[in-house]
């Protein structure tokens, strides 16, 4: 009678991370970073269509690297949790400490009990407006959640990129202009690759806008913007 096959609970969540961690790898490397005004989101993205950065709410944005069909989906499930809970409460109780606690369930319950891990990495962030802070969480494929500070870095060469924006970080957050450039010349170097503004997806959230704060940038204001 052969023996049934076994595999230790600790190799099974080891090969899932290891699964995740190369589909993640794959993609190209997006940063959020706080600025004078807000915060700068700024993707490593060549395609015109399909986007990595988006809105989730009035001060809320969304980033997803890795698999494209799966943090999209992650980015609709957030858009209409955000607009019931707004509709059924109050517009002031959507946060996005709720949205990231929110997705960091989601994904850890997939990840311990789905074969298949997700292979995504997603950052909710959110611009402070009265006196209040930003705030920048990354969610992991397998739920953990990191409250990052001044920036943060989900996929690509991550962690290389992390390194290159240490080196130049400061106390004082900068201006869009100087955030912008440091952003790119951050990727450039990981990627060891020229990136033209086309190649670029670059969104901001302004807290000195009325209303919603989620602004896209087009290509001809990246290219003023890293000209100055």
């Amino acid at each position: 009678m052969p023996m049934p096959y076994y595999v230790s609970p600790e190799q099974m969540m080891q090969d899932k991370a290891e699964y995740a961690k190369k589909g993640i790898a794959k993609g190209r490397s997006i940063i959020a970073m706080e600025y004078a005004d807000g915060i700068l989101l700024t993707a490593d993205n060549p395609s015109a269509s399909l986007h990595k950065v988006s809105e989730i709410y009035d001060c809320i944005a969304f980033a997803g690297a890795g698999k494209y069909s799966e943090f999209e989906n992650l980015r609709k499930a957030g858009i209409r949790h955000a607009d019931l809970k707004g509709f059924m409460y109050s517009r002031e109780d959507v946060t996005g400490r709720s949205l990231a606690n929110g997705y960091s369930q989601s994904l850890g319950t997939i990840f311990s009990q789905e074969m298949k891990p997700l292979e995504v990495e997603i950052l909710v962030v959110q611009v402070g407006v009265n006196g209040h802070p930003n705030e920048i969480y990354r969610i992991s494929f397998d739920g953990s959640i990191i409250d990052e500070k001044n920036f943060a870095v989900i996929g690509g060469k991550s962690e290389a990129v992390q390194t290159v924006l240490k080196e130049k970080s400061s106390d004082q957050a900068p201006a869009l202009e100087p955030a912008l450039a440091r952003c790119l010349s951050a990727l450039e170097q990981t990627a060891n690759l020229k990136l033209s503004p086309e190649g670029l997806e670059v969104a901001v959230l302004d807290r000195n806008r009325v209303g919603r704060k989620f602004r896209r940038l087009p290509v001809g204001e990246i290219r003023r913007l890293l000209s100055v």
